[in-house]
């Protein structure tokens, strides 16, 4: 499978895996967490994507559990996770609303938190899950760029900012902001056209794509014209209606990388059949002309 260099001396699998709903399974067990993995790795995806708040802030220990029980398979793959989002639940039940932090203090304690879970002494990239409207950006930016200077985190990035944000956190770094994680996908598709996608391609930031599938809405009744289509490029390829939407992100020239999610064993084994389909320029407008509801001006 293709890699995707994010920073000097680190590159990431051109599809990563999602751990969203990893605690969602019936199965949490080291030993079936360690066979998605496994499954990934089969296909080339080495890179996990992670956040400290997913399965309300248990998600982490359950991917340092396999770690844990299977000795050389974490460095056999490259770890992404997220921090500042403060939610009341799970060991912040007492946080009383939902809000977040960026503040040092809190970027550092997640942190180190996120390093005794996960049972590995050194995070591949981290990411500020959400803009902070009261985040201090030279304070921030300065803990980014300290955590990088200990070893403990590799390469830092973004997930959810617009280009002010990320302006704003970068004038404020040495370090490089390496990725920013956005949804994308045939029904979430705004930043095709807003000049979010246009922005990332002229700072060379890579793009992460969240949700590639649109939580399953692509394959809603809601999208007919849609969802037709999607299953008759399918048809044509031999393959899921997944893979065309998957390969719809891939064919564009920005390297967007989908981060997939999901439990399914057998869902896991053909993450990487978006690979297999090249998707012409004609295609690719036919999808985008469904998923806006009208034909391009």
């Amino acid at each position: 499978m293709e890699r995707v260099k994010i920073a000097d001396g680190l590159d990431v699998s051109r599809i990563v895996y999602g751990m969203w709903r990893l605690g969602d399974d019936a199965d949490t067990s080291p030993a079936h967490v360690q066979r998605k993995i496994e499954t990934c790795q089969e296909q080339g995806i080495t890179t996990l994507d992670h956040a400290d708040i997913y399965g309300d802030y248990a998600g982490e220990a359950l991917l340092g559990a396999a770690f844990r029980a299977s000795p050389g398979l974490r460095d056999r793959c490259e770890v992404v996770t997220k921090c500042d989002i403060v939610a009341p639940i799970g060991r912040n039940a007492d946080a009383g609303v939902k809000h977040y932090d960026t503040s040092p203090a809190y970027i550092t304690a997640a942190v180190e938190r996120s390093l005794g879970d996960l049972a590995t002494d050194r995070i591949d990239l981290l990411l500020l899950h959400r803009p902070d409207p009261l985040m201090d950006a030279d304070a921030t930016g300065a803990a980014l760029d300290g955590l990088v200077d200990s070893g403990k985190v590799r390469s830092v990035g973004v997930s959810n900012f617009r280009p002010w944000d990320v302006d704003l956190l970068q004038s404020r770094m040495t370090q490089r902001l390496a990725v920013n994680q956005i949804e994308l996908n045939l029904s979430a598709h705004d930043a095709f056209a807003n000049g979010d996608l246009a922005y990332l391609q002229r700072q060379r930031m890579t793009v992460m794509a969240w949700s590639p599938l649109g939580g399953g809405s692509l394959m809603a009744a809601a999208q007919p014209r849609l969802t037709e289509r999607l299953r008759e490029l399918a048809e044509r390829h031999g393959v899921d209606p997944a893979a065309i939407a998957v390969a719809w992100l891939l064919a564009h020239p920005a390297g967007i990388i989908p981060v997939m999610g999901t439990n399914r064993i057998e869902r896991i084994a053909r993450l990487s059949d978006a690979l297999r389909i090249t998707l012409d320029r004609k295609d690719w407008f036919w999808l985008y002309e469904a998923a806006l509801g009208h034909e391009v001006p």
